[in-house]
């Protein structure tokens, strides 16, 4: 397969200081790494597409640094994550998924307390489409105060023939949750789930 071909790369990042209630003693950050890609199967169905992943997984790698340094650079102070992707309209659905296990695995590989399955999501799309991209707690996924998402995209990307891949992490729950469920500081963490 080839090597990703690479045309543009971005980073967002947000401080969140409150959401209209008191503020938190931390401000929440949430980054998005977001690079566009050529399809190197647009246009055409193929087959065997799986291949591609593994040449995937360096930009995967690359990606998960780039969150971590965005917010600060400090790995342990991740606690939430999610990857997604904007395949452009001469690609299908499926060269989205190629994401799922070169952007998870990175995420997962890059934090200490990663047992959570890493959430996401993709479609098809023109460019300047948007994309909530999932998040959840990286230890447990049922921790309901880091159930979020963040809003992603470039306004010229992805072209027909591209992909915009997308990874964000975050520093901790919403700023006002208070719907109950298990807490952060209570996950077992032998699961990914409590």
């Amino acid at each position: 397969m080839p090597e990703p071909q690479i045309r543009k790369s971005a980073t967002l990042v947000e401080t969140i200081y409150h959401e209209g209630g008191p503020a938190p003693e931390t401000p929440l950050r949430r980054a998005a790494c977001m690079t566009v890609i050529a399809n190197p199967f647009a246009g055409r169905y193929v087959e065997e597409i799986e291949g591609f992943m593994k040449d995937l997984e360096p930009l995967g790698i690359q990606m998960a640094q780039h969150c971590i340094d965005a917010l600060g650079g400090d790995a342990s102070l991740v606690e939430g994550y999610g990857k997604g992707a904007i395949v452009g309209t001469n690609g299908e659905l499926e060269h989205g998924a190629l994401w799922h296990v070169p952007g998870g695995y990175a995420m997962r590989d890059k934090i200490a307390e990663s047992m959570a399955i890493v959430p996401s999501t993709k479609k098809v799309g023109a460019p300047g489409a948007r994309l909530d991209v999932p998040v959840t707690h990286t230890n447990a996924s049922y921790v309901r105060s880091h159930f979020d998402a963040m809003e992603v995209g470039l306004n010229d990307a992805p072209k027909a023939d591209e992909i915009l891949l997308v990874l964000v992490m975050t520093t901790g729950p919403r700023i006002h949750a208070r719907v109950g469920g298990l807490k952060a500081q209570d996950v077992a963490g032998k699961d990914g789930l409590r």
